[in-house]
């Protein structure tokens, strides 16, 4: 197997693209989540201005990555280098699902190099204490994954749960989720003992989430102790209040667009009048035209560019274009679309559900104001996350976070809260209103209301659990929508905290 990374976006596209040719079922991979089958007219591998994207979508998952190049080939098997949030290097895998047992075996094998990783840990950091129970096995009954290696540290009646992360920075922040229901599993299990808390082992340099995290989960449901691991050197503790400054910043909302040529904004005015047609304030004071959620347009400095797969910068006599295009986009996002399967119709449901809170955002919340609204301010990990971030204010002056999202994701509340805690600090130093969020409107210092918005069987059955740890200055409010969202916002249920849904 080849090691040398190579860092060529050219040349990486020729390999990528050389090995989902010979791939009988080509499968996408990325740490602690599902595999997404790379079928014909599910994926994209195109250059975007000198970046080499790779875009793949299903019914329930959407993913876009840039990849920086190849870090090992091997077969049925290709490692990619990928650029995260804030320019940081991650890791994804392309492999062919037909050789699934050689890469079955392989990663077996990294999890119990893992899982003795943990054990040498434990053995070290907590000695006088036993190893009451090691495993890297799945228990998908109570949504135990494999990828966390996990343990049970006992001494007496005593008791502390413990769990490791692989070292990749995606999964190290996924870890949290992971723990709190390995905390909560034990506990329920062993009636007799005494489980004071959870231990986190990150890799070393990826523990800040976590830590920015524990600031917000209850101590009186827990103790948390983060740890982090590297190849150079043994396991070290770490103090979670020396992460007391935010990776954060808020743009300013007052920033002009600059000079747009009359035509266009006349364009956009007619486009906007189109049926099913939206027009969305993006931050720079750039307009995003979309329909139902599915953005097709965009004003910018540069121009108004369109397209779909690709974009291109309007000129004159593309107007009639543009417009069938909306009118095509409507036809196939309609909510009574007779062919319901088809790509533009599942594309992006996360934007759909935005673009329905949006316009009826009354039914949400009564208390809200209609506008403005605001999307990914601040942002946390850009169009990743896979959750839709609004930010809206209530009639008193308090604001209100909003997290939608359409599929079951057992990382929902962690993620909402990074969105929440993120909001907060921004609100308490004034930031929203110096500039230029919500103006005209006092808004108070209270902490934001989080509202999480999914269709009623979109909820992981996890989520009560991990809210049962979050601090009760986190003001949570679980909303369940009807199955039919598309056509209409129903409320199915509302639960407070932890509260168990009725209705």
């Amino acid at each position: 197997m080849t090691t040398d990374t190579l860092r060529d976006s050219a040349a990486a596209e020729t390999i990528v693209r050389r090995f989902l040719d010979r791939c009988r079922r080509p499968l996408l991979l990325e740490a602690g989540e599902s595999a997404l089958e790379l079928r014909p007219g599910s994926y994209r591998l195109e250059m975007r201005s000198g970046r080499l994207m790779l875009e793949a979508w299903d019914q329930t998952h959407h993913l876009v990555r840039r990849i920086r190049g190849i870090h090992r080939q091997g077969p049925g098997r290709l490692e990619l280098v990928i650029e995260r949030f804030g320019k940081r290097e991650g890791r994804l895998f392309l492999a062919d699902g037909e050789r699934g047992e050689a890469g079955a075996i392989e990663r077996r094998g990294r999890r119990l190099m893992l899982r003795e990783r943990l054990r040498r840990a434990l053995e070290r950091q907590w000695p006088g204490w036993k190893i009451a129970e090691l495993s890297a096995e799945a228990n998908l009954e109570d949504s135990l994954s494999p990828v966390y290696p996990r343990a049970l540290l006992k001494r007496g009646a005593e008791a502390w749960a413990a769990i490791i992360s692989p070292p990749d920075a995606d999964a190290a922040s996924a870890a949290m989720s992971f723990g709190l229901l390995w905390l909560d599993y034990v506990r329920r299990r062993e009636k007799r003992l005494s489980v004071h808390g959870l231990l986190l082992l990150l890799p070393d340099g990826m523990e800040a989430p976590t830590c920015w995290r524990l600031g917000w989960l209850d101590p009186a449901a827990g103790r948390f102790l983060v740890y982090v691991y590297s190849d150079q050197s043994d396991e070290g503790v770490v103090d979670p209040g020396d992460y007391a400054n935010l990776d954060t910043s808020l743009e300013d909302h007052r920033m002009p667009l600059g000079k747009v040529a009359p035509e266009l904004e006349q364009w956009v005015r007619q486009l906007g009048r189109q049926p099913a047609v939206e027009i969305v304030d993006e931050r720079g004071g750039e307009l995003s035209l979309r329909v139902r959620g599915l953005e097709f347009a965009r004003l910018s400095q540069s121009g108004l560019w369109f397209g779909l797969q690709e974009r291109r910068c309007a000129e004159s006599g593309h107007l009639e274009e543009i417009q069938r295009l909306a009118h095509e986009l409507a036809r196939l996002r309609d909510p009574r679309a007779p062919d319901q399967g088809n790509p533009i119709y599942r594309l992006h449901p996360e934007r759909w559900l935005e673009s329905q809170v949006r316009a009826q955002l009354e039914r949400i919340d009564p208390t809200l104001l209609p506008e403005p609204i605001y999307g990914q301010v601040p942002a946390v990990a850009g169009g990743e996350r896979g959750v839709i971030d609004l930010l809206a204010v209530d009639s008193s002056g308090r604001l209100a976070v909003l997290e939608l999202k359409t599929t079951e994701d057992i990382h929902l509340p962690l993620q909402a809260l990074d969105y929440w805690m993120r909001v907060r600090w921004h609100l308490e130093r004034g930031e929203f209103t110096e500039r230029g969020y919500f103006p005209a409107i006092a808004l108070r210092q209270e902490p934001p209301r989080l509202l999480l918005i999914a269709p009623a069987l979109a909820f992981h059955p996890t989520t009560e659990t991990i809210l049962r740890y979050f601090r009760p200055e986190v003001q949570v409010e679980r909303i369940g929508l009807g199955v039919e969202w598309r056509r209409e916002l129903r409320i199915v249920f509302r639960a407070r905290g932890a509260a168990r849904p009725e209705g």
